[in-house]
């Protein structure tokens, strides 16, 4: 089918409507299902580890004595390092970053900015096949002899070489890991094109919604350094195959050649920007709810988007705080320390605009409000404990403990994991046409919030009283083993979350069987995807809309009786 930004048939066959479709609503449920998928497999895993660090030497239940018959169903260490290695890198690429990236994503900016599709709809079908291959591969890695990657998700050399991890699972990693940052680069290319070239007449930067924002300055960052990583991985699979040695410790005592921290810096050229490439998205959309639900405008909107774009700018150039282990010079970590120091600054006018929002607003506590608010407390929590990290005389002692792993997991775990929950309440209806369960929502609120800070403030506490990550079990060291019944408390709040995603998965069920439709605008929100049925036509739009005014025009008093709200197409009310 020949694509044209105007009106067009809907495809009439299956494989074209629902498998090769250049729909952009449809690609955004693609994806939605498959990240979804790997948060399911990410999620096992997670419990697996935790399993491990509460019980150690105590077979796994269920499932244990079917996946390691030879140990009598105990996780072994090779396992092990696998699987801390797998959880991560399935969370970061395949879980967080197909839902709220490539679904959301998709399904939002044509939707929210008055464009019918996205500017290249072969491009976005391939995105996402694309992304499947990767997945196949990663997963096929599993199954290869000595089984899949092991050496940790930022896979440094030595322990990703040969000599490291000998076997086809980490080469197929970092062949997955290329094929996925393909993916990732064409729908970025996509998203900023789209951005730029298909506002509705009337929409300047400024009157997008904050979700465009996040979304825009994700793909822009994923544009610029998504290739740094390709590189990176690209070497390693030389250095694995074909016996080059560009990360080969000592080779540069001999052939001048070869250096394992290269590829730390490489991969953090990469991973800091990373951080905020997962989150932005968080932050856009919880901007955009909290003024929603608060009934009142976006305190600082402007400042809002301005402030994601600085710390977008700054996140460029921090990533050495990452490496203040390594030897690294003097003169650069104190470089690289107040330049992360620095971007502290955008984040709290970040945050103090959220509090401002929020500030003497009409609050209603739906379900994604519930979710947006969680994203508040997580990342003021996660963001606080970040300073002790970008900082050097306290990351020398917390370098590489449980800290790191519990602050990380509140900045990308906690918030963008709650974030991604909020949109999906909040979008359901405009995507399948029905509500979602308010009171299974609540129930999967806050049970989430009650296992999610239970494992993650656990794992800081651990991590300040000096235990290191990755270990299989660190209780066999005198300094650690009054640490366990905080280990196992972290592990029974990580299977408390692990159940209470069931209510979130029966709420989906019931909802997509339910033959109640939907209203067209249940959040009474003026944004333009809510100015047309739910779900939406196949092109979007019968007439691309005029806009008129910003997306969080609420309380005039000059609106008719009994509506707060103000539509983007609608004329500004003076009062």
């Amino acid at each position: 089918m020949t694509y044209v930004h105007g009106k067009h048939a809907a495809p009439k066959t299956f494989l074209s409507k629902y498998v090769f479709s250049f729909d952009h609503k449809v690609i955004a449920k693609q994806f939605l299902w498959y990240g979804i998928f790997f948060l399911f497999v990410g999620g096992l895993m997670a419990i697996m580890i935790r399993w491990t660090q509460a019980y150690p030497g105590e077979a796994f239940p269920v499932i244990g004595s079917f996946l390691f018959p030879e140990t009598g169903g105990v996780i072994p260490p090779d396992t092990y390092s696998m699987l801390f290695t797998l959880h991560g890198t399935i969370m970061i690429f395949y879980a967080i970053t197909p839902i709220l990236i490539g679904a959301f994503g998709n399904f939002c900016i044509p939707l929210m900015i008055g464009a019918r599709d996205m500017a290249f709809p072969l491009l976005n079908m391939l995105s996402f096949h694309i992304a499947a291959v990767s997945g196949i591969i990663l997963l096929a890695s599993l199954f290869f002899p000595l089984g899949g990657a092991a050496g940790g998700w930022t896979s440094y050399p030595t322990l990703s070489t040969l000599i490291g991890s000998p076997g086809s699972g980490q080469t197929l990693w970092c062949l997955a890991i290329f094929v996925l940052g393909v993916s990732s680069t064409m729908g970025a290319v996509n998203y900023i094109t789209t951005v730029i070239s298909f506002r509705a007449p009337g929409m300047g930067y400024f009157d997008m919604p904050l979700t465009v924002w996040g979304l825009w300055l994700t793909a822009i960052l994923n544009a610029i350094f998504l290739p740094v990583l390709g590189a990176g991985v690209m070497l390693l699979i030389f250095d694995r195959v074909f016996g080059t040695t560009f990360f080969l410790a000592g080779a540069a005592a001999t052939s001048g050649t070869g250096d394992p921290i290269l590829f730390q810096h490489v991969f953090w050229i990469f991973g800091h920007p990373e951080v905020y490439i997962l989150i932005l998205p968080a932050w856009g959309i919880v901007s955009d709810i909290l003024s929603f639900f608060a009934r009142k405008p976006a305190f600082g909107a402007k400042s809002t988007a301005l402030a994601m774009t600085t710390i977008s700018i700054l996140s460029t150039v921090v990533y050495g705080h990452h490496m203040f282990t390594t030897q690294m010079s003097p003169l650069l970590t104190q470089t690289f320390m107040t330049l992360t120091m620095t971007i502290s600054i955008p984040s709290a006018v970040l945050f103090a605009n959220w509090l401002g929002t929020l500030y003497k607003g009409s609050i209603r506590f739906d379900t994604p409000m519930l979710f947006s608010l969680g994203v508040v407390f997580v990342f003021g929590l996660g963001g606080l404990t970040g300073l002790y990290l970008g900082t050097v005389s306290t990351d020398l002692y917390l370098h590489d403990t449980y800290f790191v792993v519990g602050h990380f997991h509140y900045t990308m775990a906690a918030s963008v994991l709650l974030g991604g929950f909020g949109a999906t309440y909040f979008w359901f209806p405009k995507m399948f046409g029905r509500m979602m369960d308010e009171k299974l929502g609540k129930i999967h609120f806050w049970a989430t919030m009650l296992g999610l800070n239970g494992i993650f403030f656990g794992m800081m506490v651990m991590g300040f009283a000096g235990m290191h990550r990755r270990l299989y079990n660190p209780f066999v060291y005198e300094h650690l083993e009054k640490l366990l019944p905080i280990s196992t408390f972290v592990t029974w709040s990580a299977i408390l979350m692990g159940f209470a995603q069931i209510p979130f998965v029966i709420n989906c069920v019931i909802s997509l069987r339910s033959k109640k439709q939907a209203p067209d605008n249940p959040w009474n929100v003026g944004t333009l995807e809510w100015t047309i049925p739910s779900p939406p036509i196949h092109y979007n739009f019968e007439e691309i809309p005029t806009v008129k005014c910003g997306p969080h025009e609420f309380g005039n008093p000059n609106l008719p009786e009994g509506k707060d709200f103000q539509y983007q197409t609608e004329d500004l009310v003076k009062a």
